[in-house]
């Protein structure tokens, strides 16, 4: 119990340095950004362990600020990692796993993996089906998703 008390105010402080870099993200101060969602993931790490739920949040959010400065490469790695880690942990077909294979079908779509992203965001709309149902806002955002990447031409891959 002493331990749970001693940890509350490391949580809060990294809730409140997550929510900035969020904030500083949504204003496109990626740079800002950036360094606050390394110092969280890496204190999440070592204090909560690799598959606690915070820990992957901090993951795809480092992630998300990668992907928008234009570091794909990085992004999928990280996305990939929590993709990983939530399909052994909570399972295929958990809702927060089917939120990271979307996450990473978005991130292999900005490098230019047309056929990866549709093959994950089919896995991912298949999923969301079966588990959240056709109608749940999530399952529909991921079909308009997948009509929409599927209507357009293969692009040329930016560089990363």
């Amino acid at each position: 119990m002493a331990r749970r008390r001693r940890n509350r105010p490391v949580r809060a402080t990294l809730t409140a340095m997550s929510n900035l870099a969020l904030t500083l993200r949504a204003q496109g101060n990626l740079a800002a950004a950036r360094p606050l969602d390394e110092r969280v993931l890496a204190v999440r790490t070592r204090v909560l362990g690799e598959e606690h739920q915070s820990t992957l949040t901090s993951m795809n959010n480092l992630a998300s600020t990668l992907g928008l400065q234009g570091d794909h490469t990085g992004a999928r790695r990280l996305h990939e990692r929590v993709l990983g880690i939530s399909a052994r942990v909570l399972g295929e077909e958990h809702p927060d796993t089917l939120t990271s294979t979307s996450n990473l079908s978005a991130t292999l779509e900005a490098q230019g993996d047309h056929d990866g992203a549709i093959r994950l965001l089919r896995q991912c709309l298949a999923g969301r089906r079966k588990v959240l149902g056709v109608d749940h806002p999530a399952t529909v955002t991921t079909a308009k998703a997948l009509v929409r990447l599927e209507a357009q031409p293969p692009t040329i891959p930016p560089s990363s």
